[in-house]
């Protein structure tokens, strides 16, 4: 088998497309939260803070001269941002998941016990 061969049985494994797929989709999920934070979450709850500060973003916090905590505190509000909203959308499909789940009939055979019952008496005959 030629090495193209393999490359393309391996690129078009589900896997890999799926994985395609989500790294496309987290990168746009990635600059919805930017967006959001930037321009709805900084100007509605952030803006007495930054005004107080004289700043209009909080990336342009800095102290001691020259350390810009602004970009942690953003990225740590980006981080929340993310992991709540991929919290909501995992208990939805958890959910959604439990609801499809249908619970199947019980075997119809001996059970547990009673095979280790018939066992107990069959070594007690010997």
């Amino acid at each position: 088998m030629g090495i193209f061969t393999e490359f393309k049985e391996f690129a078009v494994k589900g896997n890999v497309v799926d994985l395609a797929v989500g790294v496309i989709i987290g990168a746009a999920f990635g600059k919805i939260v930017s967006s959001f934070i930037e321009n709805v979450i900084t100007p509605l709850l952030l803006k007495p803070a930054l005004d107080a500060a004289h700043l209009s973003k909080i990336e342009e916090l800095t102290a001691f001269g020259g350390v810009q905590y602004g970009l942690f505190i953003s990225a740590v509000i980006n981080f929340v941002i993310v992991a709540f909203v991929l919290f909501l959308v995992i208990k939805g499909i958890n959910a959604a998941k439990k609801k499809e789940v249908v619970e199947t009939p019980a075997p119809s055979g001996p059970t547990q016990e009673e095979l280790l019952i018939q066992i107990r008496d069959l070594l007690k005959n010997k």
